[in-house]
């Protein structure tokens, strides 16, 4: 699927998509940082905020100008209902090295997730695994749910897209050429997903509309899927116009998710 992301990697279109963040800072108390390596000696750095040990694991992959820094302010809506949260920075933001291109925002979201598998004993708690992405990390939610059906248990996509070329269009950026194969191979590839599935998505949102939350929903291959509208909510307030309803979906998702043997 990387390779599909070459015409739009080799144009100026990553200087609009990207907005890496150099800011990293140690991590609160209980919280921990894990370095994987990706490439060569370009690491990325994702930081643990366990919360229950009776409680799965949610890989997060954070929006475009985060980092997971960011999340020490929100991690603690998971801790309180006992929900281990995991975020991923991709190349070039925080302390991760390299730079970010949308060909290695997929390969190194596979590197990541088998590194971290590995790692159980470090992590406490089940080593069982769920997915989020948010905005650009729906992007490696979705790859990762989709080639990894039997060890992902469920996914949660919040104010995520199909694919990038929606995105493209919907900002009214220069297309480097034909972006009709990269969409393509994206709605087969969610509607392949087969996981349960959690979509959230801001009423209001203006960056990515919430008709491509609806599409990417209504695309997904899940039995069981959920969609759940924040009113007024925009794209970058959509966790705090109304905290509540946001982590009451996400915790009762988990929850109704069929217990590990």
């Amino acid at each position: 699927m990387s390779d599909l992301y070459s015409e739009i990697d080799n144009s100026t279109l990553p200087g609009f998509l990207f907005y890496p963040r150099r800011q990293h800072n140690r991590p609160p108390g209980g919280a921990f940082d894990l370095q994987v390596p990706v490439e060569g000696d370009i690491s990325i750095t994702c930081r643990a905020y366990p919360g229950s040990e009776q409680k799965p694991w949610l890989l997060y992959f954070h929006g475009n100008g985060e980092v997971v820094s960011d999340y020490d302010s929100i991690a603690p809506l998971y801790n309180r209902r006992g929900l281990n949260l995991l975020v991923a920075d991709y190349r070039g933001y925080g302390a991760s090295g390299g730079k970010p291109t949308f060909k290695d925002l997929v390969s190194d979201a596979a590197v990541i997730f088998e590194d971290l598998r590995g790692r159980g004993g470090e992590l406490g708690g089940q080593n069982s695994w769920l997915l989020m992405g948010r905005s650009l990390g729906s992007i490696s939610a979705l790859e990762l749910a989709d080639r990894y059906p039997q060890q992902i248990k469920g996914l949660v996509i919040e104010s995520g897209f199909i694919s990038v070329a929606g995105l493209i269009r919907h900002l009214g950026l220069p297309s480097p050429g034909d972006l009709t194969p990269l969409e393509e191979e994206y709605r087969r590839l969610t509607g392949r997903i087969q996981q349960p599935a959690l979509v959230i998505h801001g009423e209001h949102d203006r960056l990515v509309p919430l008709e491509q939350g609806k599409d990417l929903f209504d695309t997904l291959g899940s039995e069981k899927k959920e969609l759940v509208v924040i009113p007024g909510a925009d794209h970058n307030n959509i966790m705090f116009v109304n905290s509540k309803m946001y982590i009451d979906a996400i915790d009762n998702f988990v929850s109704g998710l069929p217990a590990e043997n």
